[in-house]
């Protein structure tokens, strides 16, 4: 073989390396930038023994420590953790909630972050994935997860839920759905999803159904939220330094009047009536909330029934008292969407079409 000839054929097996070398580079997705903001709650949490699953300290655990302890997010994200508060999430404050809006706006509008996870305590989890849905202008993954046994208990889910929360947060596929809750396998919808359980795993579910599943590293999708949120929202978090008070009053049976005139005192602007069935009213609680209607209070009906939704001039003439229904929206989702509703109006039709719409 002629010098010449080998030299040819060197040369060609180098571009066939390096071409193929190409290919297999631009093959290979680039991986996303995923920001994770941590809060506290459970998945932060500690107990004495691996034996305790349920007794344990809440927020304990760093973000830097949350993220080692699940190297293989490496292979999944860029990944790099803020520590926003360190806390158990029922002490989440209006102010808390702003706090945690803006810079999970901020961050939104950064063009080097991808998507964005929250770890949060599972008490008011779905407080916070309803509020960020309604304020957050992005379509970009914004996913809130947390777990309900503690990383040093025995089947401790905090560390899958936190892999599976940045594998969805690095899914272009969930772009555009809204703010996720990702718990237990399960994708969920910020707007639907609740805390039905408080001591097992499959603690969170929506009675319309998960939107998906992450299941071994990858998103699996069935449907998609209808509802107003993020991008489509009039509401919007750059605009809102404080939200007025809204309280709720839980209906039962011989639950009196004296709650709902304390909150009227206490400086309540609306009062979300929790009540039984469909949101019903006993007879001698109609007058109390009518006289606070008149005074200005906007009066909601919800229902502590957990599935199914309130109907309008059913139970009560909603009409006729100039009153609101929270529709499907449980009693402490409603009390978020009253207080923004309150921000830009008071007028009770608007607020009965912002009900309606998100």
């Amino acid at each position: 073989m002629s010098r010449l000839r080998l030299i040819r054929i060197l040369a060609a097996g180098i571009a066939a390396a390096v071409l193929s070398s190409c290919m297999a580079l631009a093959q290979t997705p680039e991986k996303r930038n995923v920001v994770v903001l941590a809060t506290g709650g459970t998945i932060a949490g500690a107990g004495a023994s691996v034996a305790n699953s349920a007794t344990y300290q809440a927020a304990k655990v760093p973000v830097e420590k949350l993220i080692a302890g699940v190297p293989e997010l490496a292979g999944v994200a860029n990944v790099r953790g803020e520590q926003v508060f360190q806390i158990a999430s029922e002490s989440f404050t209006n102010e808390r909630l702003i706090t945690l809006g803006k810079r999970v706006a901020a961050l939104a509008k950064d063009p080097a972050v991808d998507g964005i996870v929250i770890t949060h305590g599972t008490d008011t989890l779905e407080e916070t994935s309803f509020f960020l849905n309604v304020v957050v202008h992005t379509d970009k993954p914004i996913v809130v997860v947390g777990s309900m046994r503690p990383g040093t208990a025995m089947s401790a889910d905090g560390m899958l839920n936190l892999y599976d929360a940045v594998v969805l947060a690095s899914d272009k596929d969930a772009r555009g759905k809204g703010v996720l809750v990702m718990m237990n396998d399960d994708i969920l919808s910020g707007r639907d999803a609740s805390k039905r359980i408080n001591i097992k795993t499959n603690a969170f579910g929506s009675q319309w159904g998960a939107l998906g599943s992450v299941v071994e590293g990858r998103t699996y999708w069935f449907r998609a939220p209808v509802k107003r949120q993020t991008m489509t929202s009039e509401f919007d978090i750059e605009k809102i330094d404080t939200l007025p008070t809204v309280s709720i009053i839980y209906g039962s049976g011989d639950m009196g009047t004296a709650l709902v005139e304390a909150a009227a005192k206490a400086g309540a602007k609306a009062i979300i009536h929790a009540g039984t069935g469909n949101g019903s009213v006993p007879d001698y609680g109609v007058e109390p909330l009518r006289k606070l209607r008149a005074q200005g209070l906007q009066i909601i009906r919800a229902a502590r029934v957990p599935d199914g939704f309130v109907l309008r001039n059913a139970e009560q003439p909603d009409d006729k008292y100039d009153w609101v229904v929270a529709h499907d929206l449980n009693p402490q989702k409603a009390k978020i969407l009253a207080a923004l509703a309150l921000t830009v109006t008071s007028d009770t039709k608007e607020i009965q079409r912002i009900f309606w719409q998100y």
